[in-house]
């Protein structure tokens, strides 16, 4: 819907509150045409019924407003004298309408002393549920948005099992799309795992201002703009936004390049309109590793400091290990992962096997020549170690699947470019050789009719030989170079799908272990309250938040025992 439609819809229900309530307006005392006249309805109302007049602002946030609502119907009928659960039960169910009900068929009586407290402990239970919940969308929405990181592609910098908290207003808020949702879930409801959003109606985008603009290297959170879970909710269109923008996939990865450099990769490392892109001092930079020893790799013979680290990514079975008859016993009998298969197990390397897997299913022994993913510092100490008969970086060959998936370039995950990154305002010239580029940003991130005519492109209906781009686009990529889907397989990322930026992990642990227990034993402790961003060694605030929060539970417990005395 356009802001005209949205214009027209708020019209609309200006109406319908007018005709629904203008009697119980004059019986509270007040002229009937108050009741037509938009926000200042909602400010007699409020005086009506006894509510603090911001609550009015509640009704224009997207999302909050949706719990609001009920609210406001509870609290009108209930100052008219309708206190049953039936009551409250019909004007939810029919979205406020039985106000009509009231208005035209009844003889209500306005009580303007009322009391506002519930009349029964499960009453007063639910409201402060609500407004919890009220609360807790709202900060979640606009302000910080809790968040945890799934996959290891930004590992060492970020651990798979770290919770974060995502800052909304860094970058500014950006204002639901998705109007009609469940709060406080993303795109599926728990347990059922069916849509938690209707499609429609949708707000056009709209974001707040922010503090600050996004920076090479910074850390960023986003909605996957190449959301391949489509056949989740069965849908098999092919339609590139199938979803809306803030349900797609959250994602977090690094912002290596911004709106308007120009970005290259050589040997596996970036360069910036020319220069070596240094990384901050916190980001591990990691890369596979052909590391062949003297002996079969075993419990025994890999490397030590390597076992005590967290784990150094995810490795393929290749099918010689995946036959074999004592990997398949072992991953019967071991439940976590009788779900999972060989191509599953996602890598871009070939060769090799997770010593980490070798342990859980109990493979004492593999070959003397594995893929290991290191930062370059440990694969130098693993050069020095004495089994050691060499460690030689992974190059990867041709890969189509590299964006924008033009095979005579030759690009790999390693080597391709140099590509631009579109910046706001910015004209390209178009044509059949850059359009790959830009064509998604054209057609799907900003909404235009694209169409190819032997050698002529139309946009919009008319021949177009340039385009100037509508917003700027983001380079996201992980610091796991060589496992992780980026930027590199599906392009640019728009502004209008960041999310914000991570500012602190909360909290850490191993989410792989398999029970309550290991993993209560796996928390990592010296992450807790740990900043994201900054240079040297993480430091944690762990103590000073114990700290407080036994201070807070101290004082309410000397406050009850004084108002008790």
């Amino acid at each position: 819907m356009t802001f005209t439609q949205w214009f027209l819809f708020f019209l609309a229900v200006q109406l319908v509150h007018f005709l629904g309530t203008w009697k119980l307006y004059i019986k509270a005392g007040r002229k009937a045409w108050e009741a037509a006249i938009p926000i200042y309805n909602g400010i007699v109302l409020m005086k009506m019924i006894n509510r603090p007049q911001w609550w009015i602002a509640l009704l224009f946030i997207p999302v909050v407003n949706l719990l609001m609502f009920p609210v406001i119907w509870i609290e009108t009928i209930r100052t008219f004298g309708f206190y049953k659960k039936l009551d409250s039960f019909l004007v939810i169910v029919s979205l406020g309408l039985y106000v009509f009900y009231i208005n035209y068929a009844k003889d209500a009586a306005y009580n303007s002393d009322r009391s506002l407290k519930p009349r029964s402990e499960l009453g007063e239970w639910i409201s402060s549920i609500t407004f919890a919940i009220i609360a807790a969308t709202l900060v979640h929405t606009y302000f910080m948005q809790p968040f945890t990181i799934p996959t290891s592609s930004l590992e060492k910098s970020l651990l798979v099992g770290d919770y974060l908290f995502v800052s909304k207003f860094h970058y500014g808020a950006r204002v639901p799309s998705t109007v009609i949702a469940a709060p406080m879930v993303h795109d599926s409801l728990p347990f059922t795992g069916t849509a938690s959003y209707l499609k429609k109606p949708q707000l056009p985008y709209t974001r707040l201002p922010g503090l600050q603009k996004i920076k090479n290297n910074d850390i960023v959170c986003f909605n996957w703009p190449a959301d391949s879970l489509a056949t989740m909710w069965g849908d098999t269109s092919g339609k590139f936004t199938y979803k809306p923008v803030d349900k797609k996939t959250n994602y977090v990865k690094r912002c290596v390049g911004i709106a308007g450099d120009s970005l290259e990769m050589k040997n596996g490392y970036f360069y910036i309109n020319g220069k070596k892109n240094i990384l901050p001092e916190r980001a591990k930079l990691q890369f596979y590793y052909t590391y062949e020893a003297k002996k079969p790799i075993s419990q025994s013979t890999y490397p030590k400091f390597l076992m005590g680290k967290q784990r150094t990514g995810v490795y393929k079975i290749l099918s010689e290990y995946w036959n074999n008859e004592k990997v398949q016993k072992a991953i019967k009998k071991n439940g976590n992962l009788s779900k999972i298969d060989a191509d599953s197990l996602y890598t871009e390397v070939v060769g090799g096997i997770n010593p980490d897997f070798a342990r859980k299913l109990k493979m004492f022994s593999v070959d003397n020549k594995i893929n290991i993913n290191l930062t370059e510092e440990e694969a130098a100490r693993l050069e020095e170690y004495p089994l050691t008969v060499s460690v030689k970086k992974v190059n990867h060959d041709i890969d189509n699947a590299i964006f924008p998936h033009i095979e005579k370039l030759g690009w790999s995950q390693d080597n391709f470019g140099p590509i631009y990154i579109p910046k706001a305002g910015a004209t390209v010239k178009i044509d059949l050789e850059t359009l790959p580029f830009y064509k998604q940003i054209i057609e799907n991130y900003e909404n235009n009719d694209l169409q190819v005519v032997g050698e002529n492109i139309y946009i919009n209906g008319v021949n177009a030989a340039s385009y100037t781009f509508k917003q700027d686009y983001f380079y996201l990529i992980g610091d796991n170079r060589h496992s992780s889907l980026d930027g590199r397989y599906w392009g640019y990322v728009p502004f209008d799908h960041v999310l914000g930026k991570p500012v602190l992990v909360w909290f850490s642990w191993d989410p792989n272990e398999p029970n309550i227990g290991a993993k209560l034993k796996s928390i990592r402790w010296d992450r807790m309250f740990t900043t994201v961003h900054g240079e040297g060694k993480p430091f944690s605030f762990r103590y000073f938040v114990l700290a407080f929060i036994g201070i807070y539970f101290g004082y309410s417990i000397y406050r009850k025992r004084k108002v008790k005395k």
